[in-house]
């Protein structure tokens, strides 16, 4: 845009403050800014001072239990094999984020949680992929989705390790979206005088990333989507049976979920809103509904999810053309005040505009629960110390036999 179609767009929209330094900028840095323009969703930015949507009608799911994945683990493993070795299973690793609650500012998976030797997140993470491919002889395509911040060093970092193990030609890495910060009236923050203010979208737009980065059209034959965060170690990826059981219930989507420890355990809850698969947040279940058992005295909602889904592929580029629900989130925005010089706020001073991942299972219309054992497939690291932390998943590790 020139700089004239700059100042007719921002005004329409009541965002002429971001010029207010455009006379002190360099011709690149006024390409770039206007570049960052060009791509703002406009519509998603209206939402800012939009009341949050109340939850609908919320009733328990039905899923696979333990005992039931037992006693037909076979039948789900023959067809999930079959359709890893037809090529129609790929994998996606969120990866965005930095091990900054760990003590450490380079990328989460390259965090090292060994003890006597460096045993690294994703090298756990990538081991447990080569454990399926090797038994099946068949590799699945890896889509790693990095963010701005730790894009080139997340390449690297695999790099020089060889990928642990992965073939490089079945890896592929993508950019994670960006969306503007707003202040608390809805106007855009910089965070440079050239350079909007910005944060990733959320994880709910992993699939736009991806789409975006045209890497599903060098895998046509594709046809579901293993999805899955880097936090988790002990995960496992591409399952085939959690995939074989998915196929077989005809459903859009599954869902791996472990039971809760308790009522109240701090962890999204895997139901039903409105007769739709819903993931609900522990805190917006009421007291009754919490504490609600069955007649075998088993928790009514008891799914707790472990961020490791299935999408069917054709489904979700389906849902891709409507708009994934938009959460706008309080947060402490670093940025430029009108003077130019940069605040670290101490207090919530705007906000950010992000999708989640939960939602996207509601939109594709159908998912299977299908129940792990959390201390086989469930060792988060989030936290130095405490609960969910490197400490405890050692300790997990160790329990299934890694040598840390």
């Amino acid at each position: 845009m020139t700089y004239s179609e700059l100042q007719q767009k921002l005004h329409a929209e009541g965002q002429e403050q971001v010029l207010r330094f455009w006379q002190e900028l360099g011709a690149e840095e006024r390409h770039a800014l206007s570049d960052q323009l060009e791509h703002v969703d406009w519509d998603m930015l209206r939402l800012f001072d939009h009341p949050a949507r109340k939850k609908g009608e919320i009733a328990p799911i039905e899923g696979l239990s333990l005992a039931e994945i037992v006693r037909d683990k076979k039948i789900y493993r023959r067809v999930g094999e079959e359709a890893i070795g037809a090529g129609k299973v790929a994998a996606v690793l969120l990866a965005g984020g930095q091990g900054t609650r760990l003590g450490s500012e380079a990328p989460k998976g390259a965090f090292d949680i060994g003890i006597s030797h460096p045993v690294y997140i994703f090298e756990c993470l990538i081991g447990n992929l080569l454990d399926v491919t090797e038994r099946v002889g068949a590799y699945v395509p890896l889509f790693i989705m990095t963010s701005e911040k730790n894009d080139a060093e997340t390449r690297r970092f695999l790099k020089e390790h060889g990928y642990f193990g992965y073939p490089a030609e079945y890896v592929r890495f993508f950019v994670q979206d960006m969306a503007p910060a707003v202040g608390l009236t809805g106007k855009l923050l910089l965070e440079e005088k050239g350079r909007l203010a910005l944060s990733p979208n959320g994880n709910g737009g992993w699939y736009s990333s991806l789409a975006r980065a045209g890497i599903l059209r060098e895998f046509p034959a594709v046809e579901w989507i293993n999805v899955f965060a880097v936090d988790n170690v002990l995960q496992r990826i591409a399952d085939p049976a959690f995939l074989g059981a998915t196929i077989l219930s005809g459903k859009m989507s599954g869902a791996k979920v472990v039971a809760k420890t308790e009522p109240h355990e701090k962890v999204g809850v895997l139901c039903l809103e409105n007769g739709l698969p819903s993931v609900v947040e522990y805190y917006e279940l009421s007291e009754e509904m919490a504490n609600a058992r069955g007649g075998d005295g088993a928790l009514l909602y008891r799914y707790g999810v472990i961020l490791n889904y299935l999408f069917r592929a054709d489904k979700l580029k389906e849902i891709a053309e409507r708009h994934i629900p938009v959460h706008v989130v309080g947060k402490k925005i670093p940025h430029l005040d009108e003077s130019g010089a940069f605040v670290h706020p101490e207090e919530i001073n705007g906000y950010k505009f992000e999708t989640l991942i939960l939602d996207m299972i509601g939109l594709m219309g159908s998912c299977l629960p299908y129940e792990v054992e959390r201390c086989r497939e469930f060792a988060p690291v989030k936290n130095r110390t405490g609960v969910d932390s490197v400490d405890s998943t050692r300790e997990l590790l160790q329990f299934n036999g890694v040598i840390l």
